[in-house]
């Protein structure tokens, strides 16, 4: 990655997390729409061009164990974040308790350290692919993923009390995991098979993030999801098939 793919990606995660501080009332919907958006975007991806080429590949076998294992860790943090990652802000758990706080704050930075991982070396995944990829779709994915991630870690924690400093700085911890976890990989010889191992639990990861955003329902009496959240699906899985092309 170069320089300015570090600073992109900080400084979207970062702009996020700050929005929340301008808002003075949350807008839930608005927040689930453009999650809806990024849900469909990232399963596109995943299918169209991460999971083809994790599997075209002969370096590690058993793919498909690596790729649970990232699911099901993502499941595990995720009894931590409460949701966070699907712009989940719930009422009941506005409380200033430090450790409320701090577990929500430690699994979206493992998360997001994880998912930074392969993002420094997809020129090497299509090269042991033999894919024809020079975009890195998955760099775009994260930053679309993590900003209102980053929006809806920062809304809650303001919204249970915290203060506004405390808030800037989980903030600012979370911002730089992903491009930490970039710099890691980017920085430190990992072999063929260990940096595929990597990308697959991150396509795991993000498997399990992108199909649970979609498959919230919005009316849960009459089982269904709204025109404006078909839109943005559509839309999302689109952008996804014109950046394969």
């Amino acid at each position: 990655m170069e320089i300015w793919q570090y600073i992109l990606l900080f400084g979207a995660v970062l702009a996020g997390g700050g929005l929340a501080f301008w808002f003075k009332s949350h807008n839930r919907r608005l927040l689930q729409l453009v999650l809806s958006f990024v849900g469909a975007y990232l399963l596109g991806i995943l299918v169209l061009h991460l999971i083809p080429d994790a599997y075209s590949s002969a370096h590690v076998k058993h793919v498909g164990w690596w790729v649970l294992a990232g699911f099901f860790i993502q499941l595990t943090l995720e009894q931590f974040s409460m949701g966070v990652e699907h712009g989940h802000i719930h009422d009941h758990h506005h409380t200033n308790r430090p450790m409320f706080a701090l577990q929500v704050v430690v699994s979206l930075s493992i998360h997001a350290f994880i998912e930074g991982l392969p993002l420094s070396n997809h020129e090497a995944l299509h090269d042991w692919a033999g894919a024809d990829h020079h975009s890195n779709q998955l760099y775009y994915g994260v930053i679309l993923h993590k900003a209102p991630e980053a929006f809806a870690l920062a809304l809650l924690l303001l919204m249970s009390h915290f203060s506004k400093r405390l808030v800037a700085i989980y903030v600012f911890c979370f911002a730089a995991m992903s491009p930490l976890g970039a710099f890691l990989t980017q920085s430190i010889t990992f072999s063929t098979e260990t940096l595929q191992k990597m990308i697959a639990v991150v396509i795991g990861s993000l498997l399990h993030i992108s199909t649970t955003i979609l498959f919230e329902i919005d009316n849960t009496d009459e089982h269904r999801i709204s025109i404006q959240k078909i839109m943005a699906i559509v839309i999302g899985v689109g952008l996804a098939i014109f950046t394969n092309l």
